[in-house]
């Protein structure tokens, strides 16, 4: 087991790593660190805790996970930051603490952050979601399964990405992303779906038809948001534009920031 971690590691006598963990030179590894089977440490890694990391993750040279929140409410409560299985976490990326006893900053499984990417307290991230180098995650920020963040861009507090969204490279993110659609510009935009990613996914053909359908109703249209929204139900029940709807309406309620409208003709989204 010994010859697994590097001898100028730093361990705390009260972490928990499964036998089979690699841990990398000068790595440092506090108390209340859970780390899963067959996770690799790189070195000058800084792992605090409370903290769960699960199994089959790579962490690279220099991240730091489970700082505390650079949140002024925080005053020492305890908060977790909980990572899933198999994802890749490199060099430099810094994920802080939750602000808020018993709450939780939570990376999904099978992610990539890429280098320097920053998240945030009580940031979300599901799974399968790639984020390109130099993103910074604003504190409470939902990024949905299977969505694509470009290089260089912030996102606002509160801001919900949706699932299967693409957001292009240097934009600023300060309302939510609609599920399967394409954001870029500064201001940032919807421009059109987000066709290569879901046609990459495997979608069915006709699921996609039903979604270009309704990229054409919300962003195309001279429609009211809450006629769009009732164009939407006739199209059909099918689970993508079940999860659409919903995720429109919830964009609405208090506490969220609205979603980012269309360019150029006055669609209905465009009201929120």
């Amino acid at each position: 087991m010994k010859t697994l971690i590097h001898p100028t590691a730093v361990i705390h006598p009260k972490s928990e790593l499964h036998h089979t963990v690699q841990v990398g030179a000068y790595a440092v590894i506090g108390a209340h660190v859970k780390v899963g089977p067959e996770t690799i440490i790189g070195a000058h890694a800084v792992l605090e805790g409370p903290c769960e990391i699960g199994a089959q993750n790579q962490i690279f040279t220099g991240a730091a996970i489970g700082m505390e929140p650079q949140d002024l409410k925080f005053v020492g409560e305890p908060t977790w930051v909980k990572i899933g299985d198999n994802n890749l976490i490199r060099e430099y990326v810094t994920i802080n603490r939750a602000t808020g006893a018993g709450e939780a900053t939570v990376i999904g499984d099978g992610n990539l952050l890429m280098a320097y990417v920053h998240v945030a307290h009580n940031c979300v991230i599901e799974d399968q979601v790639v984020i390109a180098n130099s993103v910074a995650l604003a504190g409470h920020v939902h990024i949905e399964s299977r969505a694509r963040l470009s290089g260089v861009l912030g996102v606002h507090q509160f801001v919900h990405i949706g699932r299967q969204a693409m957001v292009g490279g240097m934009a600023r993110i300060d309302r939510d992303v609609a599920p399967y659609m394409l954001v870029e510009g500064n201001p940032a935009r919807v421009r059109t779906l987000n066709l290569v990613g879901l046609k990459r996914s495997g979608m069915d053909s006709a699921d996609l038809q039903m979604l270009k359908k309704a990229f054409r109703i919300l962003y195309r249209s001279d429609l009211s948001f809450k006629d769009a929204l009732e164009q939407l139900e006739l199209l059909g029940d099918s689970e993508e534009l079940q999860h659409l709807r919903r995720f429109l309406l919830l964009s609405q309620m208090p506490g969220r920031r609205g979603l980012i409208p269309s360019k150029g003709k006055k669609g209905a989204s465009d009201e929120s």
